[in-house]
């Protein structure tokens, strides 16, 4: 009777085990990604990002966000604007040439999904939750969030204790099964 029950808790845990990494999803980055920001001294758009992305609303568990942001792809709009953002006394790009978020974990709201993790701008890490939704479409999709970051938190500026510390940030970015 062992014998044969030996191999049958085997393949049982082998097929378990297949199909579990079968369904977590990898996510290519398109083109077409948008990261949008607004404040009171300046709107543009970083124009560059990579990372990865694994991500399965039916498997949270094995979610995960590696992305990073180029900071000298700041525009502006405006070429002054965007060399003082790109500067020391901003961004520092030559310093610190990217803004990197790694999430810890994803959990479901009543609007869509949190991601919770470390974003580190500026040399300084801090834990983040960057709220988003996403829609599917087949072996598409969209990832959109909206959040606001205090700069004062990570040494962009002197705070003052108010509204214009904070950048609202606006980042869609579609995606592709790989």
């Amino acid at each position: 009777m062992k014998k044969i029950l030996y191999p049958a808790v085997a393949l049982l845990v082998l097929v378990t085990a297949a199909f579990t990494f079968i369904t977590t999803q990898n996510w290519k980055i398109n083109n077409g990604y948008s990261v949008k920001f607004e404040g009171k001294y300046a709107d543009g758009v970083f124009e560059s990002m990579k990372g990865t992305v694994v991500f399965d609303e039916k498997d949270l568990a094995a979610t995960k966000f590696d992305v990073l942001v180029d900071v000298a792809s700041i525009n502006t709009g405006n070429g002054l604007k965007n060399r003082h953002a790109r500067g020391e006394k901003w961004f520092d790009a030559e310093k610190y040439p990217y803004i990197h978020f790694v999430s810890s974990e994803v959990v479901k709201t009543a609007t869509g999904y949190d991601a919770k993790g470390t974003l580190d701008m500026h040399g300084i890490k801090k834990p983040f939750t960057i709220p988003f939704t996403f829609t599917r479409n087949g072996d598409k999709g969209v990832f959109h969030g909206e959040f606001k970051v205090n700069r004062g938190d990570f040494g962009i500026t002197t705070p003052r204790g108010d509204e214009s510390d904070y950048t609202r940030l606006t980042v869609t970015v579609p995606v592709t099964a790989k």
